[in-house]
């Protein structure tokens, strides 16, 4: 008696776990890109913050700036030695003036 009790419970809570399923992962957030401001920014920040961009290349960055003076739009960065259309391709979502 207690076999078919059992049976009869299995089989009745069997179509409750198809029914129980996981829930869905949410759905990743997007990722928010941080900014940075080239013209306030030091080397290291810079470093930091820029795709492609390491210690040397974000010192000239603010050799640049400093000898002349803040940048005014993406296409003087060009200028700097060791800065090309890749780099600021890469982070032009991420520099702010």
């Amino acid at each position: 008696m207690l076999k078919l009790f059992l049976l009869i419970a299995a089989l009745m809570a069997a179509p409750a776990l198809v029914f129980a399923a996981d829930e869905p992962a949410p759905a990743p957030m997007d990722t928010v890109t941080e900014t940075i401001n080239i013209n306030t920014a030091n080397a290291e920040q810079l470093a930091s913050s820029l795709k492609g961009v390491g210690t040397r290349k974000a010192e000239a960055i603010v050799a640049y700036r400093e000898q002349h003076g803040p940048f005014t739009e993406l296409a003087q960065l060009a200028e700097v030695k060791g800065i090309g259309e890749q780099i600021i391709t890469a982070n032009n979502d991420r520099i702010q003036f």
